[in-house]
């Protein structure tokens, strides 16, 4: 069976301690017909060095949403990967799995189960219950967290990428909009490690806090088209997350 070929697009700012993990995790993947597409917003560290390094094709991005479809403006990719400079790949069976089971299920677009690089339970039990409730309301209201969307291109060119107005919560209006021409599914071959960093560096309690009040607004008055949760894309250059580092399961 021929292998899709895969556009795996990264937004990023000041991701040159995060991004190395995520791009050798992708150079150890076994599944080799793709390009790995990074979307800079004007770093003031050593983020488009790092892309070059590992062969990355370096295009201007900007806020989370604007790079994203800068990036998938210069994709050559049947199916595009949007991930998170973040995240990274658990084993090198990854892409081979997710893209198997993404054309088995003939899905048109998908997200996988998060896992967090945390070894604190409060942090476990924060995605369970996001994993469960992700599941509950599938059918009707798909959750496609940002850090990790797979997505065919025709479905991303027929609903014009994502919205650049949206201020929080954009990945999953994306979905929203996208399972009007596709399938949705959790796909549940591999999970994803996701960072914590978030959480960390704003406190958990105002993150969850801030989720719940935007899932509230878009239920109740729609997208969030300005910026009352005041969240941020990207992170200050000298921000370290102590605990970001692989499970050992």
């Amino acid at each position: 069976m021929e292998e899709k070929f895969i556009s795996i697009i990264i937004p990023t700012y000041n991701e040159e301690n995060f991004l190395p993990k995520l791009l050798r995790s992708i150079k150890k993947q076994t599944y080799r017909n793709y390009e790995v597409i990074v979307a800079d917003n004007k770093s003031t560290d050593k983020t488009p060095e790092v892309a070059k390094k590992y062969n990355a094709r370096l295009v201007e991005g900007g806020a989370v949403a604007v790079g994203r479809n800068h990036g998938a403006k210069k994709a050559k990719g049947d199916i595009f990967l949007f991930l998170d400079a973040d995240v990274v790949m658990p084993d090198a069976s990854f892409l081979t799995r997710t893209i198997s089971e993404f054309g088995r299920r003939r899905l048109g677009i998908a997200t996988c189960v998060p896992e967090p690089i945390s070894d604190k339970k409060i942090d476990h039990l924060f995605h369970e219950v996001f994993n469960v409730y992700t599941e509950l309301l599938k059918a009707i209201m798909p959750h496609t967290p940002g850090f990790c969307i797979f997505i065919r291109r025709e479905i991303h060119e027929k609903i014009g990428g994502f919205d650049e107005n949206i201020k929080l919560a954009e990945d999953h209006d994306y979905a929203k909009q996208a399972i009007k021409h596709g399938k949705f599914g959790v796909l549940k071959s591999k999970k994803i490690p996701v960072s914590v960093r978030r959480f960390e560096k704003d406190g958990r309690l105002r993150i969850a806090a801030k989720y719940v009040f935007c899932e509230l607004h878009r239920v109740m008055l729609g997208s969030v088209k300005s910026n009352i949760f005041n969240y941020k894309f990207g992170f200050d250059k000298n921000f370290k997350q102590a605990s970001f580092k692989k499970n050992k399961k």
